[in-house]
Formats: structure tokens, C-alpha cells, sequence
């Protein structure tokens, strides 16, 4: 299981037999921490990438987003191909069975909404005080 961040819009296409496949990159981070010896230990992040199936496809379609946070289960799954150099490559992807969207909804709407303004000229409005904007905590 992972809790982490897109790191940018899932990227969605659909096989002839009408399935949808999406995939992501997402941002895991570990904190940072100091040792009893006083060595400071940087914070960590680490990318996977997201594969989903189906019915989760076309939710990641329609909701999910870069910055979004989301909580996902699933294997690890490690393939290989030949480049065009004849170099044997790997990639190892997380094939999801369970996601849940932890980014609540009034966020998700504000930054749609921002993005929306800004690209058609519009001027932005300012979010509620007190709203959190889980983009802004982004190592990217």
C-alpha cells in the first residue's frame, strides 16, 4: 500500500476491446529525522508508477489529478524490453486493485477552478481562509 501524491494527470487510453487503462506517476515521501548522534537524516521522496485497470481507469479519468493525494493497494509487477539500442530495460509498476481518494473535494474543485480562471483570463478569486492547498506542499 502507498500514500502519495500524482505527479501529474493520469494519462488514460483505451484497448480496442473498449478497456481502459490509466496510468501515473505518484510521490511518496519519508520525513526527514535527526539521529541520537545528532546526523540529520533528509527528507526522501520516491516515485512509483501507477497502473489501473477498468473501472478504476475511467475513476482516475474523471477525478484524479496531479497533486491529488490517494491511498493505493497493489502489486508490484516488474517487466523488461529491449531499447532501440538493443539494451534490455526495466520498469517496475504498481498494478492497483484498491484506490481511495484522500484529497477532499472542495480542494480538488479550488484548484480546478483556479486553473480555470487563470487560463481564460479571468482573475483568480483567493481560496477560503484557512484552505489548504496540497499542492503547495509538493516536492515538485
Amino acid at each position: 500500500m502507498l500514500i502519495g501524491n500524482v505527479g501529474k494527470d493520469p494519462d488514460v487510453r483505451y484497448l480496442d476491446n473498449g478497456v481502459a487503462v490509466a496510468s501515473f506517476p505518484l510521490a511518496t515521501t519519508e520525513r526527514g529525522y535527526k539521529l541520537q548522534n545528532g546526523t540529520e537524516v533528509p527528507e526522501r521522496t520516491d516515485w512509483h508508477n501507477i497502473v489501473l485497470w477498468r473501472g478504476l481507469a475511467e475513476i482516475a479519468e474523471k477525478y484524479v489529478h496531479k497533486g491529488d493525494k490517494l491511498y493505493i493497494e497493489g502489486k508490484i509487477k516488474t517487466r523488461s524490453y529491449d531499447d532501440q539500442n538493443g539494451m534490455k530495460r526495466y520498469i517496475t509498476e504498481i498494478f492497483a486493485d484498491n484506490m481511495e481518494m484522500l484529497t477532499s473535494r472542495s480542494v480538488t474543485n479550488q484548484q480546478q477552478t483556479a486553473v480555470g480562471t487563470a487560463g481564460s483570463g479571468m482573475q483568480q478569486m483567493a481560496p477560503e481562509a484557512g484552505a489548504v492547498n496540497p499542492s503547495e506542499d509538493l516536492p515538485f
